[in-house]
């Protein structure tokens, strides 16, 4: 049965997809040539800014390209024969062409591959120069080789309102998008497709915010941070009247995006029609959506207490808690830490003796209806199970991460200067999430990324003479709470009064339009909201009726990192390392930043960290009651006693670091499980660790690294040596398994990537060996731990921690063809148990040896028959097809697809395991 691409959270949005069938119904000539408006823009001389300290040694990329909007003749076009508008795909190829360019690099040739990010653009690299609404305080120059904007202003307000505008022009469409996304109103604003249902409910369960929710963020953030707040408040405000303005202008022009006519938004003929403003509360909204997505650690306290109940059942109480803590891997001694220096930064540890714990009765968990009142498509099988799918999406943030890492302090490289290639991995979309910008005028200088509609400074990206990025860190700020319930299920006790649950409501209809023929249908969308949050799960808890709560730190707080990013693109304020980890301490999103300048890097773990209770452990749901709350937290505001920066993991000038959303240092657990001996980050670790030990490091030597650990398939670099070990302990008999090890073994000699052939040759080499391994794994995690843990506790674990994420498995919050792989699987179960059962040393052991019951002849006989099984798997199994690969395609099941958000498409590209937006850099001096 060929299989349906699986879409998760933000592919599963609803795009033009049946522009073609329109286009048989039209005459595409006569439209075309009744739409297209082309821009007249004069082209203007532009010196390089005298601000850079990077000597020409800072470079970008972010895929497809800088050009995110279309209007409806392009869109045509692009449908019918694949053309492509001016700068929407001139970044793809140069990302692309390094995974099999990689070997040949030299700093001579990293710009093939990557922009040149220096401050301003040469004269004769000008493009075209504007004035946005005629403003004589703002010039927007873009680029010839990639149309980004560089925004020059000399008054504040003008440099905003032009970043809003740049803004606008680059990425309206998908900026309207997300608006409605954060407000959980994407199905009336873009049509009812089951995607769109499932992806404003996942969003809507974890910030269910009313108009007045949004104000006061804004309102709450302004008043807490004097005059930073006052002008963060003036930078938004001007940042909102540039994307007006481009509104206005676009529409009186008739360039707007085609996407508003295609969802009825516009005529295409009479123009008749709006496109809203955006309004300050649009940006609280966006803000939440981006944050929920990638700075939102912690939760899936229910899920973790559930396999502990299992673990309990099977082995009792002492014996199932050992179980459990060694699956759970909450501090391994094997892990990979970026700060590796043996420092220790306690958070979220187990307690000596844990309190107020409310653990469920078994089988007494259900999740709290979200949709009610469906009519039409709106109670379809397909919505029922999109809405399925975006609640468990919303409720295993935990799993949530992406990005990495690698810098080198200037001890270690060849010209005594740091050198850093890091970036955030955001999934790949057409337009992308992310805007490339430069930014100069009073109190700012900073090219980079953004996210767009948020980009009134630049967020991760380079100042005059420093850059900065962050990987996702996934600490715990999310807690559970039970709520003894009274009355009713739509009361609680909260501090020994029967108290009220809030109702949050948000009704959602829909209609056919040529983007989303998808038949009328509604909803209501409904929250129970309590003092400690929204109402995710019900239960009983000693007999009792509970109601699981999730509250966490950033919840009415999306606006607050503000003013860390405000600080991060001043340079009066960011002069070194100190200075950055203060601006970062000032983001309460969970990352880990990084820095470099010309001569210093730096480390910071953000995100507001709750003092717990003492005795409240993490890692469970805990009774919602004073003596277990947050310390000083107050439930108006939800602020609380926050660990102070000191007690985040921090360092400056370490030898190197890495991150790939690993452990962040000694005692710091974070809420996703997955933290052992085996993690994606030990393909940056390994190699890093090697440069750093030779010396001389370069650019060009640690892009090789990242470009290396990006081809890498972990499970076989790392465990798949193990497994071999113990199938060949004896001689291998039987043929077929034979074959299979010769082919692995080849595969693991040539270096465990999964690369093409050739450039463009869309075969893999060692491709017969890369499917018996994925059809190989999770045939032999089965075998190897569900005997011993029984299937009631092997699937609960499972539901904690995936068991493997390839790169043609659909997972994580981008579904599949994604890139982003191998950071959620049990290859470090796999490989602590395979090295006990083999007798070698393993520090943080698992509690009990599991393939073949620790018998290496028995657990050898598991091995070689899920060996013979996978060898005897075909392709077409293997990799079954979906709607973009034939079954079998090997390479284009692995493929990354940038998933179309607006009407514009583009081709796969092959498999990388890669920040979508990165930089290389090397600073040579320093103000």
């Amino acid at each position: 049965m060929p299989r349906r691409t699986v879409r998760t959270t933000l592919d599963r949005l609803r795009t033009p997809g049946r522009v073609t069938g329109f286009l048989k119904s039209a005459s595409i000539c006569v439209l075309i040539a009744g739409l297209l408006s082309p821009l007249t823009q004069a082209t203007a001389t532009a010196a390089t800014a005298s601000n850079d300290y990077c000597g020409g040694q800072c470079s970008d990329i972010l895929p497809p390209g800088e050009n995110g909007n279309a209007t409806l003749a392009q869109i045509l076009l692009n449908q019918a024969f694949g053309t492509q508008p001016s700068h929407a795909e001139d970044q793809l190829g140069p990302y692309a062409n390094l995974a099999t360019g990689y070997s040949g690099l030299t700093d001579a040739k990293i710009n093939t591959f990557f922009n040149d990010a220096s401050f301003g653009v040469s004269s004769d690299q000008v493009a075209s120069t504007e004035s946005p609404a005629g403003r004589s305080d703002v010039t927007i120059v873009r680029d010839k080789k990639a149309g980004i904007p560089h925004i020059t202003g000399t008054t504040r307000y003008g440099t905003e309102f032009g970043a809003g505008y740049a803004a606008a022009e680059d990425r309206l469409w998908l900026m309207d998008v997300f608006r409605h996304v954060g407000r959980g109103q994407l199905t009336t604003f873009a049509g009812g497709a089951a995607s769109n249902q499932g992806l404003e409910q996942e969003f809507y369960r974890n910030a269910p915010y009313s108009e007045a929710d949004l104000q006061a963020q804004i309102d709450n953030a302004v008043a807490n941070n004097g005059a930073r707040g006052q002008q963060a408040l003036a930078d938004a405000n001007a940042y909102l009247a540039g994307i007006n303005a481009y509104i206005d202008a676009s529409d009186s022009g008739r360039y707007f995006p085609g996407e508003y006519v295609l969802t009825g938004h516009k005529d295409s003929i009479t123009n008749a029609g709006t496109i809203d403003h955006f309004k300050i509360t649009d940006l609280v909204a966006l803000g939440a959506v981006i944050g929920s997505l990638f700075g939102a650690g912690g939760g899936g306290e229910v899920n973790n207490a559930i396999s502990l109940i299992a673990a309990q059942s099977k082995y009792g109480v002492a014996q199932g808690t050992k179980v459990w803590e060694s699956f759970r891997e909450r501090n391994d001694p094997e892990a990979v830490l970026t700060v590796h220096n043996g420092e220790s930064f306690p958070y979220a540890t187990k307690p000596a003796d844990a309190q107020g714990e409310a653990l469920p009765d078994t089988g007494s968990v259900t999740t709290e209806p979200l949709v009610y009142d469906a009519t039409g498509t709106g109670a379809s099988q397909s919505a029922t199970a999109a809405s399925q799918t975006a609640t468990t999406t919303a409720l295993s943030s935990a799993r949530r991460g992406m990005s990495n890492a690698l810098v080198v302090s200037g001890k270690y490289t060849a010209s005594g200067h740091p050198i850093a290639v890091f970036g955030p991995q955001t999934g790949y979309f057409a337009p992308q999430l992310l805007m490339l910008q430069e930014i100069q005028g009073p109190g700012i200088s900073a090219r980079g990324a953004s996210f767009a509609g948020l980009s009134m400074y630049v967020e991760l990206g380079r100042g005059q003479d420093y850059s900065w990025s962050a990987t996702t860190s996934g600490q715990d700020i999310i807690d559970t709470y039970a709520v003894e319930l009274c009355q009713d299920d739509y009361h609680y006790l909260y501090h020994g009064t029967c108290t009220a649950m809030d109702k949050v409501e948000q009704t959602n209809s829909w209609k056919p339009t040529t983007a989303d023929g998808t038949a009328a249908g509604s909803y209501t969308m409904r929250v129970w909201k309590t003092k400690y949050g929204p109402v995710e799960y019900r239960a009983t808890v000693g007999g009792k009726k509970v109601a699981y709560t999730t509250l966490r730190s950033s919840y009415m707080h999306e606006a607050d990192s503000i003013i860390g990013f405000q600080m991060l693109n001043d340079p009066d304020y960011v002069k070194g390392p100190k200075d950055f980890q203060s601006a970062a301490q000032h983001i309460n999103y969970t990352f880990n930043w990084f820095y470099a300048d010309s001569s210093h890097t730096a480390y910071y773990n953000s995100g507001d960290n709750p003092v717990r209770a003492s005795g409240v452990d993490a890692e469970f749901p805990v009774w919602g009651q004073s003596a277990y709350e947050w310390k000083n937290w107050n439930p108006t505001t939800n602020t609380a006693d926050y660990t102070p920066a000191s007690a985040h993991p921090n360092s400056v000038d370490q030898d190197y670091y890495v991150s790939w959303n690993n452990k962040q240092a000694l005692d710091y657990t974070t809420a996703p499980w997955g933290d052992g001996s085996v993690h994606r980050g030990n393909l940056l670790e390994d190699r890093v660790k090697k440069l750093v030990a030779a010396g001389g490091v370069t650019r060009t030597k640690l892009v090789q690294a990242m470009a290396d650990a990006a081809l890498a398939d972990l499970r076989a670099e790392d465990v798949l040596p193990k497994l071999l070990k113990v199938v060949n302990s004896s001689t291998v008999t039987d043929s077929t398994v034979a074959d299979a090890v010769s082919k692995l073994q080849a595969w693991v000699s040539a270096g465990a990537k999964r690369t093409e052939t050739s450039a463009g040759s869309k075969k893999y080499a060692d491709a017969d060996a890369i499917r018996i391994l994925d059809a190989w794994w999770p045939l032999l995690v089965k075998a190897e731990f569900q005997p011993g843990l029984g299937s009631d506790l092997y699937t609960a674990i499972t539901n904690n921690l995936p068991i493997d994420e390839s790169p043609s498995a659909a997972h994580g919050p981008t579904g599949s063809h994604a890139g982003s792989s191998f950071q959620y699987g049990w290859w470090s179960y796999v490989d602590k148990d395979i090295r006990a059962v083999l007798g070698e040393s393993v520090q943080g052991p698992l509690a009990d040896k599991y393939c073949g019951g620790g018998s290496l002849s028995s657990c050898r006989d598991i091995l070689m028959s899920t060996l013979k099984t996978a060898a005897g798997t075909s392709a077409s199994t293997v990799y079954p097809g979906d709607s973009l690969c034939s079954a079998g395609d090997q390479w284009c099941a692995d493929s990354i697809v940038q998933r179309t958000l607006g009407g514009i498409k583009h081709g796969n590209i092959s498999w990388q395991n890669r920040p979508t937006f990165q930089q290389v850099v090397e600073y040579t001096s320093h103000r």
